[in-house]
Parts: C-alpha cells; sequence; structure tokens
C-alpha cells in the first residue's frame, strides 16, 4: 500500500489520466544503474506512479528493470497503474527514424507502449544511433517538425504511445505544430520554477489544451546547466521556515497550483517523501503574491543548440525572444 496518493490531470488531446507528479530520471553525469533501480522502488513504495525518462538520459534500461522488479515484488500488479513518459533526441528526430527510437525505447523498458512520447527539442542533429549531450555544433540540423510530428501522431495511432507531446517548444513553435497538427501536443515539458515562471507560455498552452509540465522545478543544482538560484531565494526559504516546510516542498507546492505538471528528481529516499508530501496543505494568498514578484531568469539557455554558421543562430531565435 503506497504512503501518499497523487492526483491527477487528463490531459486534453488523449484524455487520459496522467499523475501531476513524476520522478525525473536525469543524471548528468550517468549513476550506476542500481543508484536509479532502488530509487524508482522506493518511489513506488511511496505512491509515485509517474516516471520521466529519454532515450538521451541512457536510463531507460535501469526504468525497465525498476518496473519489472516493482511487479515481482507486488509493489504494483498492472501496467496501467504507471504513467511511463520518454523523449524523442535529436538524431532521432527525423521522419523515417521517429518509430524505430520509439520502439528502441520499448525495447529498453520492457514494455509494449509509453503513456506519453515527447519531441525532446526543436532541433535534429545528424543521425548517428547515438545519445550524445551536447550535440557537436556541426550536427545540429533544422528540425522539419512537420513530418516528425506526422510520424509522432502514426506512433500513437498506432497504440505504441497513448499520447503525444513536446519539450522546450516557445509559443510560437506550438503554434507552428498546431497549424497542421491531426493530434495536438498533449504536453510541453519546459524549464520552469519559481524564477522562471513562463506565464506567457503556461497561459497560450492552457488555451490551446496543452499542459506544460515542468521541468528543473528546483533549479536543477548540480547539473551542468543549472543553479542554486532557487533553492537558496531568500524569499522561498522565508515561506520555507514560516511553514515548517523545505524548499523544495514550496516550489513543488507552487507548480501544483499553478495547474501544471512537474517533474522532479532526486534519488535520496527522504527527499523523495517530502517532495511527494505536498497535496494535503496549501500557500497562501500573500505567500503566492511574493512569488509571483520574483526576478525571472531563464538558466537552461540551450547555447550547446546555438551557432552563428549554423540552423540556430541565436538565443532569441531558439526561443523566438522567451528569454
Amino acid at each position: 500500500m503506497a504512503l501518499y496518493s497523487v492526483p491527477e490531470v487528463t490531459l486534453t488531446s488523449s484524455k487520459q489520466k496522467m499523475p501531476v507528479l513524476a520522478l525525473g530520471t536525469a543524471t548528468f553525469p550517468p549513476v550506476d544503474s542500481k543508484i536509479v533501480v532502488n530509487a524508482v522502488l522506493d518511489a513506488i513504495k511511496l505512491g509515485y506512479r509517474h516516471f520521466d525518462t529519454a532515450s538521451v538520459y541512457q536510463t531507460e534500461h535501469s526504468l525497465g528493470d525498476a518496473i519489472a522488479e516493482a511487479f515481482r515484488l507486488g509493489l504494483i500488479n498492472s501496467r496501467e497503474e504507471l504513467f511511463i513518459t520518454s523523449k524523442l533526441w535529436c538524431s532521432d528526430a527525423h521522419a523515417e527514424h521517429v518509430l524505430p527510437a520509439l520502439q528502441n525505447t520499448l525495447k529498453n523498458l520492457k514494455l509494449e507502449y509509453l503513456d506519453l512520447y515527447l519531441v525532446h527539442w526543436p532541433v535534429s542533429s545528424k543521425h548517428s544511433g547515438k545519445f550524445e549531450y551536447p550535440l557537436k555544433k556541426e550536427d545540429v540540423l533544422p528540425l522539419d517538425i512537420k513530418s516528425v510530428w506526422a510520424a509522432m501522431e502514426e506512433c500513437q495511432s498506432i497504440g505504441l504511445t497513448k499520447s503525444i507531446g513536446v519539450s522546450n517548444f516557445s509559443c510560437k513553435k506550438i503554434a507552428d505544430v498546431l497549424a497542421f497538427a491531426k493530434i495536438t501536443p498533449a504536453v510541453n515539458q519546459v524549464e520552469l520554477n519559481p524564477l522562471w515562471q513562463q506565464k506567457k507560455l503556461v497561459e497560450f498552452c492552457k488555451a490551446n489544451g496543452i499542459l506544460v509540465v515542468a521541468f528543473s522545478p528546483l533549479g536543477a543544482a548540480g547539473t551542468s546547466w543549472g543553479s542554486n538560484y532557487v533553492m537558496e531565494s531568500e524569499v522561498l526559504n522565508a515561506i520555507a521556515k514560516a511553514k515548517g516546510k523545505s524548499v523544495a516542498q514550496i516550489c513543488l507546492r507552487w507548480g501544483y497550483e499553478q495547474g501544471i505538471g512537474v517533474v522532479m528528481k532526486s534519488f535520496n529516499k527522504e527527499r523523495l517523501e517530502q517532495n511527494i508530501d505536498i497535496f494535503d496543505w496549501g500557500l497562501s494568498e500573500d505567500e503566492t503574491k511574493k512569488i509571483a514578484a520574483l526576478p525571472q531568469n531563464r538558466v537552461h539557455r540551450g547555447e550547446e543548440f546555438v551557432d552563428k554558421n549554423g540552423p540556430i543562430k541565436s538565443i532569441e531565435e531558439l526561443w523566438d525572444g522567451e528569454v
């Protein structure tokens, strides 16, 4: 019996129910597979049911092993109890490689279908069969999103994924997809936290029936692109102290109250429990106003895709001015 229950939201385009809080498995640099497996098992015991991975994270195998072990231990009884998200890497973001990439992901996970498959970045790269991050600048290619999205739609149509979506897409890039999509993206997963609230993007996506899901909800401290700004914020620390909560809990609760999904990553059992314990209390109006007034700064700027001689010549071009 799980200790906690996570609320679900219905994805507009697929009518599928998705737990609003997910455990992410991105590790840069990679960690031992046993660490990932044990963290996922701890999370399942606590009540996490949504797990987020990607081909480039190279944790699909580990997540698949953890799911198999959870079945063996009787922690879960059916595949339908879980919600599994993975992502199409840039080197596979070519129409003819989308289906094989998804099939490889399913093989890694030892699953028959995904719940959600995302285009990881609005960028393509030379098809190499490898998952390199960061990409070599000379390998970056413009994304033919129309043909790639048609291939994503086919993946949903044949039942290999229940829902499809995008990640790191600006309002303009979402609008471009909506102009030709037969299936509307269910999700746009983006960097989002109290110090990068993306209010315009959230409103645009909501108006078009797309759920925004936040990655780096705590600022991604310890990663190559992250920062300590969120966890060291005086405002957030003061709110946390006054409420007897951790800064992480304040950030995750704030995200939940924004009506978005949240992907957090911790492999520490104590923090996993703290981070799921956010659904039976709330922020006051005054606390919400203080968070709304925080200075804003995008941390994961995507410099690795930008080259004045390449297809994406500036940060502004990558994000269509949403910087």
